[in-house]
């Protein structure tokens, strides 16, 4: 069995009709500028560090060591492993992968069917008699048709283009939903430690005016006071008792949120955090700032408003070239007889084959609106970006400025309490003496339940707005190096649903992006198919 020559010049032929379509219609992407500030306005009240003190950098990998807390660093690396939201985001960097490979298809042949049929016909007497043919026989048919339109325009490269974006995209979506998780954990149980601190302080404060309201009975039994200071004190205690249960509540509600955050049911978490009570984490004395433009490096919500922006780009090109023909090469090559033994002998081969030309010439403007439609898309896209490096530069001021005033309020107030447990003791002494009343007493020990519970609570709030600082930051996400987006049994459930060949091997998937970064947007539209192989 052999092509025509007319097919063979055709087949010759695609491959370099394919790889010779070097225009690119539509717009080449170049990033927009980005309104950057020169420099943070708190930057010169942030505290510095000595000359040669060690400081982890803004961009740090790992910021939450700075805590140096080897209890949250395991439940970082406990959430890392288990937590749900991040491995969604981890399916959906797989997703945008599997559609890269759709769109690096539409560069082979588009349409490539093998058909088979029979068809018993039954002609009219008349129809018979005048083709002199049987009144009633079979058809069989069986072949192998394709059509391959050529990427003239470069229609489907832009397309490709904008899977390597969306790809991208995707993998910043999930440095984004990482960084966010490893900030909430590291917040969350700096809440905890402030609750338990809080918890602890409340009791022993209880203790402190049992001690008093003892006192104040004592001398109403024996006379000396009226009943007054007796059922003040009680107020007082019973008060403070009170602010007990709220933290105890609290303490279970951030043990539960921690939980969920962890991928676990809400449960007591003693067995990861320890039964003991342990101090709050206490930041650095210092840390490293940078400067705004290394936000559009770091911050993983910067780089997916960019990376949304490339691929509605390259979107602009894809409508484009259906303004202009679309050629292709479409060729069958069949067997068809009368009876089905027939088909396997040589006089039953057909074919034909050649170049086709298509253009949608009357629209009525459909196509026109839809490129209208990209752009306009892609100039709301413009404006996203700009918000989303904008918002990002205030969420580290306000976090800088946040922390900074964290720090000045719980330097005053520990000078606060200091003084405060001085003046209950020399209240209790001089009540004890009769120099004074028990209000003096209910005065001082009442100042010093709320001084302590605010200093304890702004120890806490130092730690979070740090946390916060080192999130709007952008830095951390970096943990994920070397690993995969998506855990062996993540992998082990889908390939027991679907046949996913060797997509799922983290090599693949590194080549993947790695090719999506040095795709047809970095080439300016120039081929490379190793970067492009999706399999």
């Amino acid at each position: 069995m052999r092509l025509t020559p007319m097919l063979a010049r055709c087949a010759a032929l695609a491959p370099l009709a394919a790889l010779a379509g070097c225009m690119m219609i539509g717009p080449d992407y170049v990033r927009p500028p980005a309104p950057i500030a020169a420099r943070w306005m708190e930057a010169a009240s942030a505290p510095t560090a000595p000359a040669g003190a060690p400081v982890p950098p803004p961009d740090s990998p790992a910021w939450w060591t700075v805590f140096d807390d080897p209890i949250l660093v395991q439940l970082v690396e406990t959430a890392y492993r288990q937590n749900p939201s991040l491995q969604a985001a981890g399916a959906r960097v797989v997703e945008a992968q599997a559609r890269r490979g759709i769109a690096i298809g539409g560069l082979f042949p588009q349409s490539q069917e093998a058909f088979g049929s029979y068809t018993r016909v039954g002609l009219s007497n008349a129809r018979a008699n005048q083709q002199a043919a049987d009144q009633f026989f079979g058809d069989w048919q069986a072949g192998f048709d394709a059509a391959w339109e050529l990427d003239v325009w470069g229609r489907f490269r832009r397309g490709i283009e904008s899977a390597d974006a969306d790809l991208l995209a995707q993998v910043a979506s999930y440095d984004d939903v990482l960084l966010s998780l490893i900030a909430e954990v590291s917040a969350n149980y700096i809440q905890l430690r402030t609750l338990e601190q809080r918890l602890d302080v409340a009791r022993a404060n209880v203790t402190i005016q049992e001690r008093g309201y003892a006192i104040a009975d004592q001398k109403y039994r024996a006379g000396e006071v009226t009943g007054l200071d007796s059922s003040q004190a009680l107020s007082l205690l019973e008060d403070t008792r009170a602010l007990i249960p709220d933290l105890e509540i609290g303490i279970r509600q951030t043990e539960n949120t921690l939980s969920i955050l962890l991928g676990l049911p809400p449960r007591d978490l003693t067995d990861l955090v320890g039964a003991r009570r342990a101090e709050i984490p206490r930041p650095p004395a210092s840390v490293a700032l940078g400067v705004p433009a290394d936000l559009l490096r770091r911050r993983p919500d910067v780089r997916v408003a960019e990376r949304q922006l490339a691929a509605q780009s390259a979107q602009i090109g894809v409508a484009k070239a259906d303004l202009l023909p679309r050629f292709a090469l479409v060729g069958t090559v069949s067997v068809a007889a009368e009876d089905f033994p027939d088909m396997f002998e040589g006089r039953s081969f057909e074919n034909f084959g050649g170049p086709s030309v298509r253009w949608a010439i009357l629209n009525y403007g459909r196509i026109t609106n839809n490129v209208r439609v990209q752009d306009a898309r892609f100039q709301a896209l413009i404006a996203a970006y700009e918000q989303t490096v904008l918002r990002a530069q205030a969420e580290v001021e306000s976090a800088l400025a946040a922390y900074l005033g964290a720090q000045r309020r719980l330097a005053a107030l520990e000078k606060s309490v200091a003084a405060a447990n001085t003046a209950v003791e020399l209240a209790e002494i001089q009540y004890r003496e009769g120099a004074y009343d028990y209000t003096r007493v209910l005065d001082t020990q009442q100042f010093l339940v709320d001084a302590q519970d605010r200093m304890v609570a702004t120890r806490g709030n130092v730690g979070v707005a740090l946390t916060a600082l080192y999130k709007a930051l952008g830095g951390g996400w970096e943990m994920r190096m070397g690993s995969d987006f998506v855990t062996e049994e993540q992998k082990g459930a889908m390939r027991g649903r679907t046949g996913w060949g060797g997509m799922l091997d983290a090599g693949r998937r590194e080549h993947a992006v790695e090719g999506a970064a040095a795709g047809t947007e970095a080439r300016g539209g120039g081929v490379a198919p190793r970067a492009w192989w999706p399999w």
